[in-house]
C-alpha cells in the first residue's frame, strides 16, 4: 500500500518552517483579537438572565409605594397595609419611581376613580414594577381583563398583605378574596389591633363596620363590601384607647353606613358612641362618619345628646341624593324626602349650630326636569355648608346601568346648575368676629396654613406655628371664604394640648404587638432578648405554631435565618399542601 506522505516526519516540529510565527509572536498577536459578542435571540432571555431566581430573593428588604383612592374606610385599610409591611421590614416610600412594588388600593364608586386606578396599573407595568391591587374594584370584579395576572388582596384580607407582597416579589400571582367568618358568621374584616402607619399621626380612622343593609341600584361598593358586618364594641373601644395612648387627638368613625352599626350583633350606634365618649381624653374630639336617613331616624333623641357632647363634633353627613321621591324609589334608597327633612330639622333644633353635610346625584336615570328642580329647592332651603355634587356614572353590573339614561349633556348641565347654586351663598360670613375654640390637626394643601376645626367641624385656617399643631386653641375669626374661615390665636388664651402623650412621628408604625415587634427590620442590626423567639413568616399559610429560636448577630445571620425559614416552608408545602382562599 502506498504511503500517505512522501516523507516521514521524525518530530512534530518538522512541520514548522522558518517563516512561521514563534510562540512568543503568537501570544503577542492575541492581544489584538477581540471577542465577538453573540446577540441573544430575544428580550425575554435577557430578562430571565438579569433577574435572580425567585428562591434567591429575600423578602422584606424592598421599597413599596402605596396609593389609595376613595373614602376614609379605604384610607384606613391603606394605613393598616402600610403598617404591616413596615413592621416586617419593607420600606414604605413616597417616591413611586424608586419603589420595587406598587400597592394600589382602589375605589369603585365612580368611573373616574377606576380610570385613575387602571392608568396607574398600566404605568407601573410600563416601568417594570411589581403590582399588587386592593380595594373595592378588584373585590367586586376580579376577572376584568386589565387585572389578569395581578395579585389581589380582598377588602377583608388586608391582614395578609405581607404574604401577598412576598409572593408577588418572587414573581407569583396571588388572589385572596375570601370573607372573614367566625362559626359561619361574617365578621367586620381584619382585626383592629394590626400595625398601621397613620397618614396623619394625630388622626385615627376606625372602621366600625363594613358593608350595609341597603341595595341601592347605582352602588358598586355593595358588590365589594357586601352586607353589614359590625365589630364588637369592646374591640372598637380598645382600638380607640390604644390610639389615644399613641398621641392621637382626633378620632374618625367610618363605614359604608355608620347608622346601621350593630344591627347584626344586637346593639346600636348610640350604645357604641356612649362607650367611646367615656374614653376620649379632654381636648380630643370624635367625628362621626356618614349615616343614611332610615337608620338614624330611630335614634334621633340619643344622637342629639351625643352630638351636643363637648368631645364630639356637632357634625353629621347624611346623603339625600335627590329631593324627588320617585327618583329615590328608583334608587331603592328606602326613605322619602320627608324623612330626610325630619332628621335635619330635628338635629338643627336640638343641636344648635350643627353642620349637616349631604350628597346629591345629578342625572340619575329617569330624573325629569321637575325632579331636578325639587332638588334645587331643597338646597336653596337648607343651604348646606358642605355639599358633594356627583354627576351620575353608570357602574357596570348595577341595575341603574341598565335603566334608560339621561343624556350626557343634560347631566352636565344639571351638575353645573347645582354647583352654581351652591357657590351662590357663603355659609360662614356671619361668623366673622366670633371667638372660637379650634383643634389644630393638619397642614393646608398649599402649605401656607395649619388646618383646624371648630366644634361644628368647620374648617379654620390658622398661622403656621409649630407650637399650635395638636393643640386646642382659641382664635378670633377675621375672614371667611366659601369652604373655610381664618382665625388668629388669642394671645391671652390658654393653649390646651389635646394629646395625652407625644404623637408618633410621621411614618412611625402604630400598634406593634409582640407578634410584629420582634420582626427584624431590613437594613438594621437587631438583637433579640435572650429568650426571644422569632415567628417564621411563611407565604399563604397560617403557620403561627412554627417558630425558630432566634439570636440575631448581624446581617449574615439574618440571611441564614431567611434560608432556614424558606426550607421549613418548602417542607410544609410538600407535606401539607398549600392553603389558599378564593
Amino acid at each position: 500500500m502506498p504511503a500517505a506522505c512522501d516523507s516521514v516526519l521524525e518530530d512534530i516540529e518538522d512541520i514548522v518552517s522558518a517563516d512561521d510565527l514563534k510562540p512568543h509572536d503568537r501570544h503577542f498577536v492575541r492581544k489584538n483579537v477581540f471577542p465577538k459578542v453573540r446577540k441573544r435571540s430575544s428580550q425575554k432571555h435577557v430578562q430571565a438572565e438579569d433577574e435572580p431566581p425567585s428562591d434567591s430573593i429575600i423578602p422584606g428588604v424592598q421599597k413599596i409605594w402605596i396609593r389609595t383612592w376613595g373614602c376614609s374606610h379605604n384610607n384606613s385599610d391603606g394605613e393598616y397595609m402600610a403598617g404591616q409591611l413596615a413592621a416586617y421590614g419593607y420600606k414604605i416610600t413616597d417616591n413611586s419611581a424608586e419603589a420595587d412594588l406598587w400597592l394600589l388600593n382602589s375605589c369603585t364608586v365612580k368611573n373616574p376613580a377606576e380610570d385613575h386606578f387602571r392608568n396607574s396599573i398600566k404605568k407601573a407595568q410600563e416601568g417594570n414594577k411589581k403590582v399588587v391591587v386592593a380595594g373595592c374594584v378588584p373585590q367586586a370584579q376580579p376577572r376584568q381583563d386589565y387585572l389578569k395576572g395581578l395579585s389581589i388582596i380582598g377588602v377583608q384580607q388586608i391582614d395578609r398583605v405581607v404574604e401577598v407582597v412576598e409572593e408577588t416579589i418572587k414573581g407569583h400571582s396571588v388572589r385572596l378574596l375570601g370573607q372573614k367568618k367566625d362559626k359561619g358568621k361574617r365578621l367586620g374584616g381584619a382585626r383592629l389591633d394590626l400595625p398601621k402607619i397613620r397618614k396623619n399621626p394625630l388622626i385615627e380612622i376606625i372602621s366600625i363596620n363594613t358593608g350595609c343593609l341597603n341595595a341601592c341600584t347605582y352602588c358598586k361598593t355593595k358588590h365589594a363590601r357586601g352586607d353589614l358586618a359590625s365589630y364588637p364594641i369592646e374591640e372598637l373601644v380598645d382600638r380607640a384607647k390604644q390610639s389615644f395612648q399613641e398621641g392621637v387627638c382626633e378620632l374618625w368613625l367610618t363605614s359604608e353606613d355608620t347608622g346601621a352599626y350593630g344591627r347584626d350583633i344586637g346593639t346600636d350606634l348610640p350604645t357604641l358612641l356612649w362607650s367611646l365618649v367615656r374614653v376620649i381624653p379632654q381636648g380630643a374630639m370624635l367625628r362621626l362618619g356618614m349615616t343614611n336617613p332610615p337608620y338614624i331616624l330611630e335614634h334621633l333623641e340619643e344622637m342629639a345628646k351625643i352630638l351636643n357632647h363637648p368631645r364630639v363634633y356637632a357634625f353629621l353627613h347624611i346623603p339625600v341624593q335627590s329631593a324627588s321621591d320617585s327618583v329615590l324609589m328608583d334608587m331603592k334608597r328606602e326613605y322619602c324626602v320627608a324623612d330626610f327633612k325630619r332628621v335635619v330639622d330635628f338635629l338643627k333644633e336640638k343641636v344648635p349650630g350643627i353642620t349637616i353635610a349631604t350628597d346629591i346625584i345629578c342625572g340619575f336615570p329617569g330624573e325629569t326636569d321637575e325632579d331636578f328642580q325639587e332638588t334645587m329647592k331643597l338646597v336653596e332651603q337648607y343651604r348646606f355648608p358642605s355639599l358633594f355634587i356627583n354627576q351620575f356614572y353608570p357602574r357596570p353590573g348595577t341595575p341603574a346601568a341598565k335603566m334608560p339614561q339621561v343624556p350626557a349633556s343634560v347631566k352636565k348641565q344639571r351638575t353645573k346648575d347645582l354647583s352654581q347654586l351652591f357657590h351662590s351663598y357663603n355659609p360662614y360670613d356671619h361668623k366673622v368676629g366670633e371667638r372660637q375654640r379650634v383643634l389644630v390637626t393638619e397642614e393646608s394643601f398649599d402649605s401656607n396654613y395649619y388646618v383646624a376645626h371648630n366644634p361644628f367641624y368647620e374648617q379654620v385656617l390658622v398661622p403656621k406655628d409649630p407650637l399650635l399643631m395638636g393643640k386646642m386653641v382659641e382664635v378670633n375669626i377675621y375672614e371667611a371664604g366659601k369652604h373655610f374661615m381664618k382665625g388668629q390665636p388669642v394671645s391671652d388664651a390658654r393653649v390646651h394640648t389635646a394629646s395625652i402623650t407625644r404623637p408618633l412621628a410621621k411614618g412611625e408604625v402604630s400598634g406593634l404587638t409582640e407578634e410584629f415587634r420582634h420582626a427584624p427590620r431590613s437594613g438594621t442590626e437587631w438583637e433579640a432578648p435572650p429568650s426571644a423567639e422569632m415567628p417564621v413568616r411563611s407565604p399563604l399559610c397560617s403557620w403561627k405554631a412554627l417558630q425558630l429560636p432566634w439570636k440575631a448577630g448581624g446581617a449574615g445571620l439574618k440571611v441564614l435565618s431567611a434560608s432556614l425559614a424558606l426550607l421549613a416552608a418548602l417542607v410544609l408545602f410538600y407535606c401539607g399542601g398549600m392553603r389558599t382562599e378564593l
